[in-house]
């Protein structure tokens, strides 16, 4: 194999790994805000694409306002999930609360399908043209879009999280629930903001990927499993930790394209989780143990 070829395995990586890390940065904000793994992460992905092809299509909105649409939507979607779904049940175990944002999944995934249709569905590129070559490499444009956007995404939550009150109070949720509203935070409104920042990342990567590999009500289950294993990968420890999983898991499933066989592409971010899971359960970033205090 030569350097071209090889180079090109690496751009497949990176740009499907900057896809898992904004499906990881949304668990990772949720988990760190609740102990609680949000798998309906996965369909806020979903929704992202198909409600920006849906705002093209029906309501005859140009890409330009369909994309920022479809994020708004979908963020709306993410809080009334957190209000409606999670907070009555807030004092519930985390299992509990986990199977609840199952059949969360489920509920949206069957919406879509009767509002969307069972189709597949493709959203325009950002920006048409041919590919950028790359020391032989070729690079589509879009993947530049997908590899610019996580990293606005992540410079964004960084700022949000050490320049702002509400990163303050964030920080402070997902150390003690009961000691941050003895301070004056609202815990509650704390944990919303937290699900319409997962909806939003989740809805981000949704329309940056559409162009791309197109989109379809049943998507966001594959995606969703995928970003959790770059979650988990990193160890559920930050924006940072979210981002190197992702990365890492795209490079490794595109390597073994590369050196194995592209038959077990798809079984690569399961082993992978389990070989965490076994050898390291705090991820590459996490702490062995911690204790809330």
């Amino acid at each position: 194999m030569g350097v071209p070829e090889l180079l090109q395995f690496v751009v497949s990586g990176l740009k499907n790994g900057a896809i898992y890390a904004l499906i990881a940065l949304g668990f990772s904000l949720v988990y760190s805000a609740t102990g609680v793994i949000n798998f309906a992460q996965g369909e806020f992905y979903m929704l992202g694409g198909m409600v920006a092809v849906w705002a093209m299509r029906s309501l005859g909105l140009p890409l330009l306002a369909a994309v920022p649409a479809a994020v708004v939507v979908t963020v709306a979607v993410g809080a009334l999930v957190e209000r409606l779904a999670l907070r009555p049940r807030r004092f519930e175990p985390p299992l509990v609360l986990i199977i609840i944002t199952i059949g969360v999944s489920m509920v949206l995934q069957s919406l879509a399908r009767h509002l969307f249709g069972p189709d597949e569905l493709a959203l325009p590129a950002f920006t048409p043209g041919p590919s950028v070559v790359v020391l032989g490499a070729a690079i589509e444009r879009q993947t530049l879009w997908v590899w610019g956007l996580t990293a606005v995404a992540l410079i964004v939550l960084w700022l949000i999280y050490t320049r702002t009150k509400l990163g303050l109070a964030m920080r402070a949720t997902a150390v003690s629930h009961d000691a941050s509203r003895l301070v004056g935070v609202d815990t509650a409104r704390v944990v919303m903001v937290v699900f319409a920042l997962a909806a939003a990342l989740g809805a981000l990567a949704g329309v940056a990927v559409a162009p791309l590999t197109q989109t379809a009500y049943d998507v966001g289950a594959r995606i969703g499993l995928k970003g959790f294993a770059a979650a988990i990968l990193g160890g559920l420890g930050g924006p940072v930790a979210a981002v190197v999983g992702g990365l890492v898991l795209g490079l490794v499933e595109s390597l073994s394209v590369a050196f194995i066989s592209s038959t077990y592409k798809d079984a690569i971010a399961l082993v992978l989780l389990l070989a965490v899971l076994f050898l390291k359960p705090s991820g590459l970033f996490g702490r062995s143990s911690r204790e809330k205090v």
